[in-house]
């Protein structure tokens, strides 16, 4: 069984900084991809950022600059380092994990169960 943990979150003024962490409780066979999404009540999940195995991070076009995705396949991790951020970014922040547990498991998404980002002065 594979758990995501999300921690970082909390309160923050426009303009401050948070860092996300998403830590697995094991490592995995391969991953093809590390990412985090996020929620707002109501909404759908939309995308935020993704690292690859291959080439170079992506960002969804509202993130302009201010955040910054990295991470460790060998063990599992993801950070996203938020700056500059806007009320519009209050949200509940998941990460994705795409990968194999197993050379003989399918690849498959798993998610943590999200932590929560509230920008306000």
């Amino acid at each position: 069984q594979v758990q995501l943990v999300e921690s970082g979150g909390g309160l923050v003024q426009p303009g401050g900084s948070l860092t996300l962490s998403c830590l697995a409780n094991r490592t995995f066979f391969s991953i093809a991809g590390m990412r985090w999404y996020r929620q707002v009540p109501g909404r759908e999940r939309e995308f935020v950022a993704k690292m690859a195995t291959f080439g170079p991070p992506k960002y969804a076009d509202f993130v302009e600059g201010r955040f910054a995705i990295s991470g460790d396949y060998a063990k599992a991790t993801v950070v996203l380092q938020m700056n500059g951020l806007k009320s519009e970014d209050t949200a509940v922040y998941y990460c994705n994990i795409e990968g194999w547990i197993t050379d003989y498991d399918g690849r498959k998404n798993y998610w943590g169960e999200g932590t929560l980002v509230a920008v306000s002065s």
